[in-house]
This record gives structure tokens, sequence and C-alpha cells, in this order.
């Protein structure tokens, strides 16, 4: 079929920002032009354009046969995608929400991540969709789920933070031969302070490094997905106090950027690990643990977790912000370590 270009799909080609949103769509048009073994499956994501639009236009653009609306059975089509990756086809599954991610637990975990160890060859394919609170959802549209998948080898988990990134790690998880778990904050989709222009020239973002986002030399703050932005405001915060707080953003969760941690740890002597997941089980203790057998005595005050509680995300917006890690409290963890 001849090629549609969907009017807000061109916006990096007209030179005007785009939201983390628009450039994760960018990215998977682009991908899917330049490689007909791309495809996608999901709830609602062709007729309608998904839930949050990601793929509106992609219907009129590339027809039903590589735009697939499929039942409610996250299970069933996230195994039918594993067999058309096995087949050498490429494919992108979203979920509408990464809440409904736990159905299809077992074959991501017993078949697909196990599949290039088993000999049965490589797995390129991509799980994405929306994760993360902030937005009144409840319990059922506001999980953060990495922790579920991160002790599962063979996997490869992404979580942007920026919409450069956001495109350039997409682009780079449909490239790899892995199957790579893409969460996607939806409290960053259409953030008007994240709208960037992208460069028009093709581009990705590799997966396993972390960037920097903010040199210090007093504090290391270790961090991803929404909490970059308010680790970013306690940094501009702490300026006043003189306070200097380096922040990095994570982008992979796996393969962690250990190399990364550790040099910016050796360099400040502090660490405050910061995640909008729950406390217990959260990559906090990760972190921590790698820090402490790599760089234990460079450290000059205790490591420090910022992390929403031990609960299921409230309905309740009051609760709901007592539940996330606010940047108060991020301020407030800093000037303890300053302190220490």
């Amino acid at each position: 079929m001849s090629q549609v270009v969907p009017e807000h799909l061109q916006k990096t080609a007209r030179g005007e920002e785009v939201t983390l949103l628009e450039a994760i769509s960018e990215g998977l048009y682009e991908e899917m032009v330049s490689d007909d073994r791309v495809f996608l499956m999901g709830e609602d994501i062709g007729v309608y354009g998904g839930a949050f639009k990601v793929t509106r236009g992609f219907l009129e653009a590339f027809g039903d046969r590589r735009v697939i609306d499929t039942p409610i059975a996250e299970g069933g089509f996230t195994g039918a995608a594993a067999g058309a990756a096995h087949m050498g086809l490429r494919p992108v599954v979203e979920m509408q929400f990464m809440d409904f991610i736990s159905p299809a637990y077992d074959v991501l975990t017993n078949y697909i991540a196990t599949s290039l160890y088993r000999g049965a060859g490589p797995m390129p394919m991509v799980i994405r969709g929306p994760v993360g609170g902030g937005n009144r959802g409840g319990p059922f549209h506001s999980q953060n789920i990495e922790m579920a998948f991160f002790h599962t080898p063979g996997l490869k988990i992404v979580y942007p933070s920026t919409a450069y990134d956001a495109k350039g790690l997409i682009k780079a998880a449909i490239r790899d031969d892995n199957p790579v778990i893409f969460e996607e904050h939806k409290g960053l989709y259409r953030a008007p302070a994240l709208r960037e222009v992208l460069p028009a020239e093709d581009y990705i973002v590799p997966l396993g490094e972390a960037r920097t986002v903010l040199e210090g030399e007093d504090l290391t703050i270790v961090t991803y997905g929404a909490m970059v932005h308010k680790s970013v405001e306690a940094a501009r915060t702490l300026e006043g106090d003189g306070v200097g707080v380096e922040v990095i953003d994570l982008r992979t969760l796996l393969p962690l950027d250990e190399d990364a941690i550790v040099e910016s740890v050796k360099r400040t002597g502090r660490l405050l690990v910061v995640h909008e997941d729950t406390r217990t089980g959260g990559i906090a203790g990760e972190i921590a643990i790698r820090v402490s057998e790599r760089a234990f005595e460079w450290l000059d005050a205790p490591m420090l977790r910022v992390t929403a509680i031990d609960a299921p995300v409230p309905y309740s917006g009051s609760l709901e912000d007592y539940f996330l890690p606010q940047v108060d409290d991020v301020v407030k963890a800093v000037r303890y370590l300053a302190a220490y």
C-alpha cells in the first residue's frame, strides 16, 4: 500500500518541538518504514490509535497486517508475538497499561527470556506501554512493573525520561535481538516542559548506558523516569545551600550501567537512589549493594533511598501524593547526607 505519513508525525521533519509521546510515535513509525519486519500488536492500537494515541494514524499508514488489534488476552498475544519473532519478524507489543503485563509473566519469563539460552535463537521483540502514578489512576493503572522482571536473565528493561532518549531508545530496542520491556511514564507523555526539537537525521540511544543530567561534587543521585525531573528540581533547590548534586539518569535498568554509578560515587562520596517504584525489592537495594561491593571505601555517609511506600497505588489524590516520592522528600534526604 502507498505510504501515508500522518501529519502529527512530521513535526521533527518541520523542525518543531515534540512531546515524549510523539517522540515514541516517531521512533515506531521510522522503524516500521525502514524495516518491513517490524509490526505492532495490542489492544485498540489500530482503529482507535491506542489508549494514549501513540499509534494514531498507523493503521492508515501500514494496514491491518502490520498494525494488529488484539483481544484482551495479554498472555496470548505476547506468545503470538514470540512466535513471530522466531520466524524472523520484529514485533512490538503494546500493553494498554503495563499493569496488565502480569498475564504475560509466564510466557515472558519462562519462554521468551530463555529462548536464546535454550538454543531457540534470537527473540527480537519489544513489549512497551505506560507506567507510573500521579494521574489518579488507582492501583490497576499506575504501577511500575520493572522489578517484577529485573530478576529475569535474558530480558532488557528500558525507562526513558526525555523525548530525545525515548525516541532513540525505542529505535535501539526494536533493533535489538533480545526481548526488551519498554516503560513509558504516562505523566511524561505530554508534559509541556519535556517538549524538544529532535534531530532530523536517524539516531539511536544505546541500551545499557546511563546519562549524567547534572554534574556535582558533593552527592550522587541515581534515578530514572519521572523521578529524574523531581531529582533535578531538588538539586536546583539545593544550589542555594552550596550543595553540588550529580544526577544520573539510568535510562536502561537492565543491563544496569554499574560503572557510571560507581565512578560518580567515587567522586562525590555520597549516594541517594530515587525511584517511584515501591521501597521493598526496589532497584535501590541492588544499586546500593553494588556500590558497597565496589566503592565502599569512598563512601562518606550511609547510602539512602527515596521511594514510594509499600502499598498499592491509592485512588485518592491526597493519598497518592503521600504515597509517591516528592521533591521535598529528595531535598530532605540530600540535606541529611550532605550534613552527615
